[in-house]
């Protein structure tokens, strides 16, 4: 037994490729679709709209359709609240709930469009009252409302091609074939304007920030008050620490570029100077920490989060090594940030990524492709690249806001 369904969708749904992803899903899902209103945005700034007749040959065939078209904002015409059912116990959600994207996303309650709350991808939303919020699943508790299916729900993606966020003068098609000093310029200039209206820049660093000599460029931005906010590992820490008290990384001197003797235990003696000292913070304060990125971050109070994993040395007493409470520590620091700037660190780069709504600027520097590609398909699709030394983009930055 056939079923239909009469859904629009809004927004500059042609030139950011929506359009023809629609009628593509609707294809590779076995349906059929009539185009019944299509109307084309006059100006730059005008939206399109179009309304279309599905047909499938099932309902349950519709109601997959259906869901599959929320993620490019597609929504029924005859509207209806969301459906809510009680979690039955902590940690555990009805079947067919409603898993979000990290796109703005409303859901009607008691017949009212609401504004989900602490937008993500990979959650739930719990219903409290007339509030709706965004949940990972491990918070859930039993009893709490939960929306499940897709009706009543409204997903609104960005779109990025009419240059809402300034990025048009890059794209997800990552290339080392680029002017990194006009790339650089471009971003300099985004930053200037966050920090003006009062922004938020947070920034997620690998150790290769140290290793490719980028300590003092990324203590330069953090000086200017660039940065709001540092997320890293233990590694890089470590080894911002290693160079600052006895001038190698990994082993490596960086001056001259070549080992030194017995260099392997140099990171091993930073973690052992910061063990005895009691914690980063007391090591700066107490002297023997005197430079670097954890040094500016101390004396310029900006907050830093050091997420731990399975191979690290140590680890430094201010790493976090309960794997959820570093999560949610993550969360928290990313609170109202405008842009995120991503420095060779694949590992946390990704993991922040799941937790940022899609209309927070990301930039990706790496000198590997792979890893804004990464990041790309698992949905953080306003990810743009930056391919190069990571170490060369902070001194053509720090220069450039200087």
């Amino acid at each position: 037994m056939s079923a239909s369904e009469t859904i629009e969708a809004e927004g500059h749904l042609i030139d950011s490729g929506h359009l023809s992803a629609i009628f593509d899903k609707v294809i590779e899902l076995s349906g059929a679709y009539e185009v019944q209103q299509f109307d084309i945005g006059r100006t730059n700034d005008d939206a399109s709209r179009i309304r279309l007749r599905l047909t499938c040959e099932s309902p349950q065939a519709l109601q997959d359709l259906l869901q599959q078209l929320t993620l490019f904002g597609c929504y029924t015409v005859s509207e209806s609240d969301a459906v809510v059912r009680a979690a039955e116990k902590d940690r555990c959600v009805p079947d067919d709930f409603y898993s979000t994207t990290n796109h703005r996303t409303q859901v009607r309650v008691g017949g009212q469009w609401v504004e989900v709350q602490k937008q993500r991808m990979d959650a739930v939303i719990v219903v409290d009252g007339d509030r709706a919020t965004c949940r990972k699943l491990r918070d859930v508790k039993g009893g709490e409302r939960v929306v499940c299916g897709h009706e009543g729900i409204r997903v609104v993606p960005e779109f990025r091609e009419r240059d809402r966020l300034g990025f048009a003068f890059m794209s997800n098609d990552v290339s080392s074939e680029r002017r990194v000093e006009a790339t650089v310029g471009r971003i300099a200039t985004m930053m200037e304007e966050i920090k003006k209206a009062g922004g938020r820049i947070a920034v997620v660093a690998g150790p290769v920030v140290v290793h490719t000599g980028g300590v003092e460029h990324f203590g330069a931005l953090i000086r200017k008050g660039y940065v709001d906010v540092v997320l890293a590992g233990n590694a890089l820490a470590v080894h911002d620490i290693e160079y600052a008290t006895i001038g190698t990384s990994l082993g490596i001197d960086l001056n001259a570029g070549t080992p030194v003797d017995q260099g392997h235990r140099n990171h091993m003696a930073a973690i052992n100077l910061v063990n005895r000292a009691g914690s980063i913070r007391q090591a700066v304060e107490s002297g023997v920490v005197k430079s670097g990125v954890m040094y500016e971050l101390v004396k310029h109070d900006v907050p830093f989060v050091l997420a731990g994993s399975i191979r690290d040395d140590g680890p430094l007493p201010d790493t976090i090594m309960d794997l959820i409470q570093a999560q949610d520590a993550y969360a928290a620091a990313l609170a109202n940030v405008q842009m995120v700037l991503m420095l060779s660190s694949m590992l946390h780069s990704i993991g922040v990524g799941n937790m940022l709504p899609s209309w927070v600027r990301v930039v990706c520097v790496d000198i590997n492709p792979a890893v804004v590609t990464k990041l790309s398909d698992r949905g953080s699709m306003q990810t743009v690249g930056v391919v190069t030394d990571v170490g060369l983009f902070l001194n053509h930055l720090a220069k450039r806001l200087e």
